[in-house]
């Protein structure tokens, strides 16, 4: 059973904490990348469309007779061959969102909390519960937890101040436990919980 270390917002090491290696050592490429990929799909508006041959206006009539002139025998100028004719094949609305069952969406989540802990990017600190709203204090909070890039903060409680404080800063998102996604989890350079977002994901996926 894997362990990590859960410290203060300033560094400071608070005790050791087990990992459950059936939420936290796990690996399932195949059902992650799934999970991902029905996260973007379920984000695509789906109304791209083109118009074939039967829906462009005009040629109602044959260009030029059948037979008798040389050239190859049409129907209508608004084939696909012809400058402003029908699309062949184009796109058309559509849904591209499909299903998983709750299953695979826990091994998901699942492989997706094991990749930061193999990858050591997981921090777990006691509480992120913050005194001040001003951005400029973020700088010294992500020195002091050693983290950089794209960082999510994934709280149990409520976090009003930290929300309040990364929102200007782009590479920066808080997000409640209960609404993370994988794909906030995978897209994320490292990913912060409070002891009580890390009690809940031991207990949701169990």
């Amino acid at each position: 059973m894997a362990s990590i270390k859960e410290v203060k917002l300033n560094g400071e090491k608070v005790k050791d904490i087990k990992l459950n290696d059936d939420i936290f050592n796990i690996s399932n490429d195949v059902i992650l990348k799934k999970a991902i990929r029905l996260q973007m799909n379920s984000m695509r508006q789906g109304t791209h469309s083109t118009k074939d041959k039967s829906e462009v206006s005009g040629g109602g009539r044959k260009p030029y007779r059948q037979k008798g002139t040389g050239h190859a025998r049409q129907g209508s100028i608004r084939a696909p061959q012809y400058r402003g004719g029908g699309v062949v094949f184009g796109p058309k609305p559509r849904n591209y969102s499909f299903k998983t069952n709750r299953k695979e969406r826990r091994i998901a989540l699942r492989a997706a909390l094991s990749d930061k802990v193999f990858d050591k990017k997981l921090i777990v600190v006691d509480s992120l519960d913050i005194d001040s709203t001003k951005t400029k204090n973020i700088k010294n909070l992500l020195d002091s937890l050693k983290v950089s890039g794209k960082v999510l903060f994934v709280t149990a409680n409520d976090a009003e101040k930290l929300y309040l404080a990364t929102r200007n800063i782009s590479n920066l998102a808080v997000s409640m436990v209960s609404d993370t996604s994988v794909r906030d989890i995978v897209y994320a350079d490292y990913l912060v919980l409070d002891e009580d977002a890390l009690k809940y994901f031991e207990e949701a996926l169990g």
